[in-house]
């Protein structure tokens, strides 16, 4: 193997061709900012440089939290392109999960959006390595929240060539930190490999060419976009940014930008197809959704619109979807709710990714009989390196050769999977990962509460929400209202419950353990299955 031959893998190599073979394309929209793949170039080297300017050496974590901006998207080339390693925030968390993420993955630079600032403000001094903190608002403009080198750093870099390549493939590319299910959440580790090869898979499943025009209504945080980021610069294709998901104005972008990409939990699809200003798609609107399980129902109202659905599936230990249920030519003459059905199957691996089995305790796969349940586990260039400093859950996690995850599901004879149910009670609210666990600690948290127990409960926008189960202490007092109100203020505010029942006792087995599913069983009767 010579030089000649071998080339260490590397989005960033999808910028160094954009730029050259583009150069002249518009890459990215965002209101009336017009920016071309060559001046996208130029930014994410102006921001590398500044970082290293500012400190930054090999290796270092830098924490982004942003919504979907152009600069957001910069973040995703500029901060490898310095030698470090990036860590998109989740923009919806509360200022004491931002906190624990920064301080976990040791984060030396952050930058944050101005109306996202007053949430992290408080926390930033407890944030153990943060040396700098740098605020952009939606011009681009940034001022420093805390010291100025990084603001100065960038504003004065030069925009020289650096090179677009790596010396380590296999090195971290970025950490994501996913919803803490299990408790505290875990960094999940992507290298340049992982990353280079799922953005491949992405522009191949769902179908994009270099006259695409993707809109960014998937967060980029969320698994780095499912490395639609790199994907989309990598194919020279179009980028429409969005600063928040509102129906209205993601119509108006889809008719006047000519939107032909969307990647969105079945929720965001759901407020589309019901938006007072739907209507035929004026072209193929490829919808690639996951997230949840999509319903046959929205699944048929958007292709009647003229949607194409691609369903995917996967965690973010797999760099987002790492299965697709493909479209098989036979497929083309069903019709309605049977090919919505067959559409919401969570299908085959990615081509980039080693075959999913559904298998038993023991390893072995489950019959192909679409009703024995077994456990979901992956392998392939697209599973996480490992969690970040956390070699006990590593391994646990990679037990037996494959990535074990947690979600429960069969296998049909024609080999895909059908997820149908989670092993921990995990809470799937438009997209969103919510832990019963942490939402019940929090509810527990309230002095009046003595026990709690928290279900997922049906709901026809977001699929499901959490509902709580209380049980008070003796003579304490409180409703509904009151408990909810204490839940938003101790965690994130879309992880509070809905609603919440004051009940005598709780349902518990002979050893004093709580049964949950009699709740949920109770909630979900008369509403379609709970599968996921």
């Amino acid at each position: 193997m010579t030089a000649a031959n071998h080339t260490e893998l590397t989005p960033l190599s999808f910028m160094e061709r954009a730029s050259v073979v583009f150069a002249a394309k518009e890459a990215v929209v965002y209101g009336d900012r017009r920016t071309t793949y060559a001046e996208l170039a130029a930014e994410a080297t102006r921001t590398a440089r500044g970082l290293r300017d500012a400190g930054v050496g090999a290796g270092d974590r830098v924490a982004y939290l942003m919504p979907n901006l152009p600069e957001m998207l910069v973040a995703h080339f500029a901060v490898p392109l310095a030698g470090a390693v990036l860590v998109a925030i989740n923009t919806r968390l509360s200022g004491p999960e931002i906190e624990y993420i920064l301080d976990h993955s040791g984060s030396r630079v952050l930058v944050v959006d101005t109306e996202l600032y007053p949430t992290v403000a408080p926390h930033l001094d407890a944030a153990g390595g943060l040396a700098e903190v740098f605020t952009v608002d939606d011009l681009g403009t940034g001022t420093p929240a805390g010291t100025s080198a990084l603001a100065d750093a960038v504003a004065t870099a030069r925009a020289d060539p650096l090179p677009w390549t790596v010396t380590d493939e296999r090195a971290p590319i970025s950490i994501n930190y996913t919803s803490g299910t299990t408790g505290r959440p875990k960094g999940v580790v992507y290298t340049h490999r992982g990353a280079y090869l799922n953005a491949l898979g992405e522009l191949i499943h769902s179908r994009h060419t270099p006259g695409s025009v993707y809109l960014w209504t998937l967060p980029m945080f969320h698994c780095n976009g499912w490395c639609t980021t790199w994907a989309i610069t990598g194919i020279g294709a179009r980028h429409v940014c969005l600063r928040a998901v509102d129906p209205g104005e993601i119509w108006r972008l889809i008719r006047e930008e000519g939107v032909s990409h969307l990647n969105a939990a079945p929720t965001v699809l759901i407020s589309m197809a019901n938006a007072p200003e739907a209507g035929p798609f004026p072209r193929e609107l490829i919808a690639t959704t996951a997230g949840a399980p999509p319903s046959p129902t929205i699944i048929e109202e958007m292709e009647a619109l003229g949607a194409r659905i691609v369903h995917v599936y996967g965690l973010t230990e797999t760099y987002g979807p790492h299965t697709v249920c493909e479209v098989q030519d036979d497929w083309e003459g069903v019709e309605g709710a049977q090919r919505a059905r067959l559409l919401a199957r969570q299908g085959v691996s990615y081509i980039i990714a080693d075959p999913t089995r559904v298998v038993d305790e023991a390893m072995d796969d489950v019959p192909r009989d679409a009703a024995t349940m077994g456990e979901v586990v992956m392998r392939g260039n697209n599973v996480m390196a490992a969690y970040f400093q956390d070699p006990d859950a590593t391994a646990a996690a990679f037990r037996g050769g494959f990535f074990h995850s947690g979600d429960l599901g069969v296998q049909h004879p024609d080999n895909y999977i059908q997820l149908r149910d989670r092993a921990k009670d995990i809470i799937i609210s438009g997209g969103e990962n919510i832990s019963t666990i942490e939402v019940e600690q929090a509810v527990m948290s309230h002095p009046a509460v003595l026990e709690a127990a928290v279900v997922a409960v049906p709901h026809d926008t977001w699929g499901e929400r959490p509902k709580a189960f209380v049980v008070l202490k003796d003579g304490a007092s409180t409703g509904e209202a009151e408990i909810i109100e204490h839940v938003k203020a101790t965690i994130a505010r879309f992880k509070a419950p809905d609603t919440v029942a004051i009940v005598d006792a709780l349902p518990k087995t002979s050893t004093g353990k709580v049964q949950k599913y009699v709740l949920r069983d109770r909630e979900w009767t008369g509403h379609d299955a709970r599968i996921h």
